[in-house]
């Protein structure tokens, strides 16, 4: 059986380890394979460093958008040690859902539904790196009665407001019960950035240790040790 290595971003938060590795127990539980944690930033063991003694692995980008690391950085890491890399998280309906259950247990705990969301991701600047917020925006639209926004973290233009300015902007329209649900997967800056902002009804929790992330990451390992394509490797190269 193949071994499956989750690549995650990495955080200095120690919850984030915990998050993850909670993840991970659900996932080879479901699929039977040893499952590793390998990081892209701020931890140890690097991504090198885990695949250099899982060479054919299957590598399960832990990533809800397709930014650099999705497309450039984990598939050149990758081709290294004749690794598939699967699609990341980005659009899958069990993402969606999983937002929503968080979002209605931050809504419960705080005395009630909010009457507007902010849909809050990390951000990027790379095209199309921040659709998978967009898709998470539309599968939430589609499950709750009230308006939904999109804001980033790491804002990133025009199109792309800050957090705090998209809550702002709600209050100007007379929202009062505002609510972020945010479409990150593991504690961090940006949680903790999220649970400090002002004049907000709700924050929800990370995503990664729901049920159905656990489920739709062994999908992926599922569909790529039984021989479908793994996402191309693109060009290596290309700015954040």
């Amino acid at each position: 059986m193949r071994d499956l290595v989750l690549a995650v971003h990495g955080s200095a938060v120690p919850e984030a380890g915990a998050t993850v590795a909670r993840l991970a127990d659900a996932v080879g539980r479901l699929t039977g394979a040893p499952v590793a944690v390998a990081h892209l930033d701020h931890q140890k063991p690097s991504l090198p460093y885990v695949l250099a003694d899982r060479p054919g692995a299957v590598v399960v980008p832990l990533l809800l958008g397709d930014g650099y690391h999705r497309t450039v950085d984990i598939p050149s890491v990758a081709c290294h040690f004749d690794c598939a890399v699967t699609p990341g998280l980005r659009g899958e309906p069990g993402v969606g859902l999983a937002l929503h259950d968080r979002l209605r247990a931050a809504e419960r705990a705080a005395g009630g539904p909010a009457d507007a969301v902010v849909v809050a991701g990390a951000g990027s600047s790379r095209p199309g790196g921040n659709d998978g917020t967009l898709r998470a925006l539309d599968q939430l639209a589609h499950l709750i009665p009230v308006p939904v926004a999109a804001a980033y973290c790491s804002a990133t233009g025009p199109a792309a407001p800050p957090v705090a300015d998209a809550v702002a902007s709600l209050h100007a329209r007379g929202f009062r019960r505002i609510a972020v649900a945010a479409h990150l997967l593991a504690p961090g800056r940006f949680t903790q950035a999220l649970a400090a902002l002002p004049d907000v009804w709700a924050v929800s929790a990370p995503l990664a240790d729901h049920p159905r992330i656990a489920c739709v990451v062994a999908k992926r390992y599922k569909e790529a040790a039984a021989g479908h394509p793994p996402v191309p490797a693109g060009l290596a190269g290309g700015s954040r």
